[in-house]
């Protein structure tokens, strides 16, 4: 049995989670406010449940991360990423920024897709990550088109770790757009992994690698006691040639 939480209850340890029948499901109950939230993801624990369940925490092992430095680019995503890079430098039709609608991010993440419902991004969700991003935590990567946002991402960052959450992409190839140049501010901003939470081929492709748990708790225990990024709105130009 896994135990339910209160308001005030604190998170159980991860080396707690299932390990049969929901594997990495590690507490129930409790909110979704951005305290809650927060103290979640500092902990290696992040939520994810369906309408109609409680609120689920997970803590998965072995851990789906994506190290900034092996982030793959195809050449066909190489060749879009010119193109939006020549255009945004000359105040073209593409522009890609940060930080500017972050609720309409989630708000379209959370939207149903072309192969099935919606996602488990529910009110709740959306209200507790909007706090946190007032509180500086939660950010959005957007790629616009014509002025209309095609495509884009969100997640948390505490320290220099960084939580992936969602994409969504209305035009082709937007969603990793935003997700390439999320991905070069971060390396620059010395970001070294992004956490995915579950292992999907999708995911592989782009460089992602499941590690152990323990690995994974380690290197955030450091990293989230590293400054915080501060200049979320400047989106550095990308070096496509990577």
């Amino acid at each position: 049995m896994i135990p339910w939480l209160e308001t005030n209850t604190p998170f159980p340890d991860v080396s707690e989670a299932l390990t049969i029948d929901a594997p990495g499901l590690l507490a129930a109950g409790a909110d979704l406010s951005p305290q809650r939230l927060l103290l979640a993801y500092q902990n290696g624990i992040f939520p994810w449940f369906s309408e109609g369940q409680p609120i689920l925490w997970w803590s998965t092992d072995p851990r789906m991360v994506l190290y900034t430095d092996h982030f793959k680019i195809s050449d066909s995503l190489k060749k879009t990423l010119r193109r939006v890079e020549r255009s945004r430098t000359a105040g073209g039709r593409w522009d890609v920024r940060f930080d500017t609608c972050f609720e309409t991010v989630m708000r379209a993440c959370a939207a149903p897709r072309k192969d099935g419902p919606g996602t488990w991004i529910s009110e709740d969700i959306i209200d507790g990550y909007t706090g946190l991003h007032q509180m500086g935590y939660a950010h959005s990567s957007e790629v616009w088109l014509d002025g209309q946002l095609v495509g884009g991402a969100y997640g948390v960052c505490i320290g220099r770790m960084f939580y992936g959450e969602s994409m969504f992409a209305r035009v082709s190839d937007a969603s990793k757009v935003a997700l390439a140049y999320l991905v070069a501010f971060l390396r620059q901003h010395g970001v070294r992994m992004i956490d995915c939470q579950q292992e999907t081929a999708h995911l592989a492709s782009l460089g992602a690698a499941p590690i152990s748990r323990a690995c994974f708790v380690q290197h955030l225990r450091a990293a989230i006691r590293e400054p915080a990024i501060t200049d979320w709105q400047v989106v550095p130009p990308f070096a496509a040639e990577r």
